[in-house]
C-alpha cells in the first residue's frame, strides 16, 4: 500500500520526468518503447489509426506520434488540470471515466499501481472498453519494488501487488503477448502457438 497520497503535481513530473539527475530515463529512450511496441503492433498486422495515453504525463508519445506518425488520432489524459493544461490532455480518472470510443491502441504506462484496491478492477473495465486492438501496459509490482527497479529514482509510493492479481483482472478481456504488450480478446488477431503464452484453463 502506498505510505502517503501522491500529488501528481509539477514537482512530481519536474522529479520523474524533467529532471536528468533524478528521472529513470529521459526522451531518446522513451522513443526506443515507442518504437517496439509500434513495430510489433505492425508485424502482426493491425493498422494503427487511433491511441489513447492514459496517465499521459509530459506528453512524449504524444511528440513521438505527432513527429512520426501524423495520421495517427491521439488522445491523452491526466488526472491533474495545470498539467493537463500545460500538455494539450483531457482530465480523466481511469477509476470513473470510459472513453466514448474505442482505440488501436491503449497505452496505460505506469498509472495502475497508484490506483486503490477499490479503483482497479473498474480502471481495468474502463481500459477494455476503450480498447479495440492492444494495450501496452506498464505496471511495477512487488517483486519489482523488491529487487528490479532503481528505488532512488523509481517512485514507490504504490500499491504494490503481486503480478497475480494485475493477470486475474486483465485475462477477461486481454490476452499477454510479452513486453507489456497484450491484445484485445475480441479483436480480428491470429497467434502462432509460441507467440504467446499458455493460458490455463
Amino acid at each position: 500500500m502506498t505510505s502517503r497520497p501522491v500529488a501528481f503535481d509539477a514537482e512530481y513530473y519536474r522529479r520523474y520526468y524533467e529532471n536528468p539527475e533524478t528521472r529513470i530515463y529521459d526522451q531518446t529512450r522513451h522513443a526506443h518503447l515507442i518504437e517496439g511496441v509500434l513495430g510489433l503492433i505492425a508485424w502482426l498486422g493491425w493498422p494503427l489509426q487511433s491511441v489513447l495515453d492514459v496517465g499521459a504525463g509530459v506528453g512524449w508519445w504524444k511528440t513521438w506520434l505527432k513527429k512520426h506518425r501524423k495520421h495517427v488520432r491521439y488522445l491523452g489524459t491526466e488526472m491533474e488540470r495545470s498539467i493537463c493544461k500545460r500538455y494539450g490532455h483531457q482530465q480523466a480518472d481511469i477509476r470513473t471515466w470510459r472513453p466514448e470510443r474505442r482505440f488501436d491502441l491503449v497505452v496505460c504506462h505506469g498509472v495502475l499501481p497508484y490506483v486503490d484496491d477499490a479503483g482497479l478492477p473498474g480502471a481495468i473495465e474502463n481500459l477494455a472498453a476503450g480498447c479495440e486492438g492492444f494495450l501496452y501496459l506498464e505496471a511495477i509490482t512487488k517483486r519489482d519494488v523488491a529487487g528490479n527497479v532503481d528505488t532512488d529514482l523509481t517512485d514507490t509510493r504504490v500499491h504494490q501487488r503481486s503480478g497475480a492479481v494485475y493477470r486475474k483482472l486483465l485475462a477477461p478481456h486481454f490476452r499477454q503477448i510479452g513486453a507489456g504488450l497484450w491484445a484485445k480478446r475480441d479483436a480480428a488477431l491470429v497467434f502462432y502457438e509460441l507467440e504467446v503464452p499458455v493460458e490455463r484453463a
